[in-house]
């Protein structure tokens, strides 16, 4: 599949991704606007503003109308919010791409933000960080991204504190907006079948005439700073420990990005994985057991997670870094590391099926990097990876000072787990 980028005069973006009989077309906006671009004091707003740009428009007053007109369509459409941008889409049958652009193009560049609905989304929210907070295997996360950047917005909840929802005012989302929600900072993706690239761009072009030509704001860049490993706990009355263990690594345009996912994918992708071999099958403990490799604009890490007993949580720890030790000493074979990369491979592809998975594959790279590289370089990248890259970049990166744990547990303090967390 071949990408086409066209960029406007007033720095807006737009990718258009034909795909020729493909059923659906997914209309995607993006913009560089996430948690790592908010002060401690508004910390949740990326993610508040997301809501409230589907609670209602100049042209579609109720949030029931813009609800009702993508039903009517039969859209599958959601948002999204990460630390370093947010996004809005629909996917549809593509023959209603044009009101398809229409509806997302409005609810992005016309919110009307009334303050009774700001009000009324204040508890959906609290509700939202109620059920994350119950859901330790995913909560634990935000801890681990926390003991890596401390009290920076790296390191902060990309949906924000109780207190900070509570207390945020419509000033406060409209100036963020301002700031924020400019064409130099917004991309525009198209991905799907049945559209003519001309005319849609220049559709794109008509929609956004609006979008304001402000200087983006910027975000607070990463400084990676470690001397030993840290740890956080969180004291909860579970019936499991979950944890993250992981270590600082690279940012996503580093040239040790495909030796980490191959890395990664060694360690905890899928069933035949060393990290799944060791603990479900040698040790009986973990029902989920994940590895992999995060890249940001200016930082990453690798980490593997698991949910286990609470007795066995030091056991476990203790076994991950002697899995990540390992791969420190030992050439992969060229067996296990070939069929690593395939599988890496495969999960790529399957990935990019549908309009949807491909916007986003397209869209998040662009907003983020301002380049895409193709499904087929990314493979070949995989594929080129050594035995002996692995070895070197894992050398790299599983060190003390880059060690970080989070658990989720009835633990009070974090003695037991001091004594476990070195490698040796």
């Amino acid at each position: 599949m071949k990408h086409k980028k066209t960029v406007l005069e007033n720095g807006l973006r737009i990718v258009t991704i034909p795909m020729k009989d493909n059923p659906t077309v997914t209309v995607m906006v993006l913009v560089e606007a996430g948690s790592k671009y908010e002060t401690k004091e508004i910390n949740g707003i990326s993610h508040f503003l997301e809501h409230l740009c589907f609670k209602g428009t100049e042209k579609r007053l109720m949030p029931s109308d813009i609800s009702t007109e993508l039903d009517g369509l039969g859209a599958q459409t959601n948002a999204f919010t990460g630390h370093e941008f947010t996004g809005y889409y629909a996917k549809v049958a593509t023959k209603h791409l044009s009101k398809t652009l229409d509806i997302i193009s409005d609810l992005y560049l016309n919110p009307t933000l009334p303050a009774e609905e700001i009000e009324r989304e204040k508890g959906v929210i609290l509700d939202e960080i109620n059920m994350y907070e119950d859901l330790p295997p995913r909560h634990v996360e935000d801890l681990f991204m926390k003991v890596l950047h401390g009290d920076h917005p790296a390191g902060w909840e990309i949906i924000g504190s109780k207190e900070n929802v509570k207390k945020m005012t419509r000033e406060d989302i409209v100036s963020y907006r301002s700031k924020h929600y400019v064409a130099e900072g917004t991309v525009v993706v198209v991905a799907g079948g049945g559209f003519d690239q001309k005319k849609l761009i220049k559709d794109i072009e008509k929609k956004f005439e609006t979008v304001s030509s402000l200087k983006k704001g910027k975000k607070k860049k990463v400084i990676e700073k470690q001397d030993k490993p840290n740890i956080v706990i969180e004291n909860k009355k579970t019936d499991q420990t979950h944890l993250f263990l992981g270590v600082r690594t690279f940012r996503m345009n580093s040239k040790n990005k495909a030796a980490l996912k191959v890395l990664a994918g060694i360690l905890g992708g899928g069933m035949s994985s060393r990290l799944f071999r060791k603990l479900r099958e040698e040790m009986g403990v973990g029902y989920y057991i994940h590895a992999s490799s995060e890249f940001f604009t200016d930082h990453g890490h690798l980490a593997a997670n698991t949910g286990v007993c609470n007795e066995r949580a030091g056991e476990v720890v203790g076994a991950i870094l002697g899995e990540f030790k390992k791969m420190t000493e030992d050439i992969v074979d060229e067996k296990e590391l070939k069929k690593v990369k395939d599988y890496l491979t495969g999960n790529i592809m399957l990935g990019l099926e549908s309009s949807d998975s491909i916007a986003e594959y397209h869209g998040v790279q662009e907003v983020l990097k301002k380049d895409i590289t193709e499904p087929k370089k990314l493979v070949a990248d995989l594929q080129d990876v050594t035995a002996s890259d692995v070895r070197a970049v894992a050398r790299k990166i599983f060190k003390n000072d880059r060690l970080n744990l989070a658990l989720i547990g009835p633990f009070k303090n974090d003695e037991q787990f001091k004594k476990i967390l070195i490698f040796k």
